[in-house]
């Protein structure tokens, strides 16, 4: 999709950089929309638990189909969508008995064009799903399970895709987003491309008040606080070398771990996505 610029007739137009300009303008499907409450970074006590949180434009969610359990039953493009929830844009299908649903949009996939889930072995045209076993290698997909018959986790931002590299057994090796390879049941399914809108990275905000509709607050720098505030704060002028980087509360907050250990994911990856072989 090609990055849209406005003429600048203000200032906050200048560097403003868009890319929606292939998406339907009409509003969401009202029967796959509902309500999302926003908590401005707040608990249930009304304390602030999670910082630089509040505002935003008022938002309705889409509920995306991410299990595509209508088996066998072709569905029919009718519109492509923007969605204020993800970075990938969304596509609303019609089946042949006239009930409709959201699923990620691929890069390719266009209005009228038609699509299928399946269990068992389909043409590999981009947007139909089906198990990892009965797709070639190398072959690029996106929202992928984890679990078979759960839904789709892996994979599901814009751009971004999973290269399929072999079978062994029952498991499927896969190279990730992120250059990791891992293992997961050749059972699970996946969706043929690559998740379009691509360009997503390239967008620019162009101003501070398009971070406000996001609902981003202004973030304010440890040492241009006081020290009452910030561990980093006060001084005269600038400070170099005056300690590591923390949080407010004093913890690490650059080079410290904080990925906790989950067995059942490390244990399927074979290669982490900073090159290193995993020991088993």
């Amino acid at each position: 999709m090609p990055l849209h610029q406005k003429r600048p007739l203000t200032p906050g137009q200048r560097f403003y950089v868009a890319n929606r300009a292939e998406l339907s303008d009409k509003r969401p499907e009202k029967s796959l929309v509902e309500s999302k409450n926003k908590s401005g970074g707040r608990n249930v006590y009304g304390r602030l638990t999670s910082r630089r949180r509040g505002g935003g434009h008022k938002q309705l969610y889409r509920i995306i189909d991410f299990k595509r359990i209508r088996f066998d039953s072709p569905a029919t493009v009718i519109a492509l969508e923007y969605d204020p929830n993800r970075s990938a844009n969304i596509a609303l299908i019609q089946y042949q008995d006239g009930e409709k649903s959201y699923v990620l949009a691929p890069n390719g996939l266009k209005v009228g064009d038609s699509i299928v889930s399946s269990k068992g072995k389909i043409e590999y045209n981009v947007g139909n799903n089906m198990p990892l076993k009965h797709m070639p290698p190398a072959v690029k997909v996106h929202a992928i399970e984890l679990v078979p018959n759960t839904k789709a986790q892996l994979a599901r931002s814009a751009g971004t895709f999973a290269q399929l590299v072999g079978i062994e057994g029952d498991k499927a090796m896969l190279r990730m987003p992120s250059g990791e390879v891992r293992m997961v049941l050749a059972e699970c399914r996946a969706t043929i491309g690559e998740v379009g809108n691509g360009q997503h990275q390239n967008v620019s905000l162009g101003k501070a008040g398009r971070n406000r509709w996001l609902g981003k607050r202004p973030r304010v720098r440890g040492v241009a606080m006081n020290p009452v505030d910030h561990p980093m704060g006060g001084g005269q002028g600038k400070t170099a070398g005056g300690g590591h980087p923390v949080s407010p509360w004093g913890q690490l907050s650059k080079g410290k771990p904080t990925r906790r250990k989950s067995k059942t994911t490390n244990s399927m990856i074979i290669t982490r996505r900073n090159g290193r072989k995993v020991r088993k």
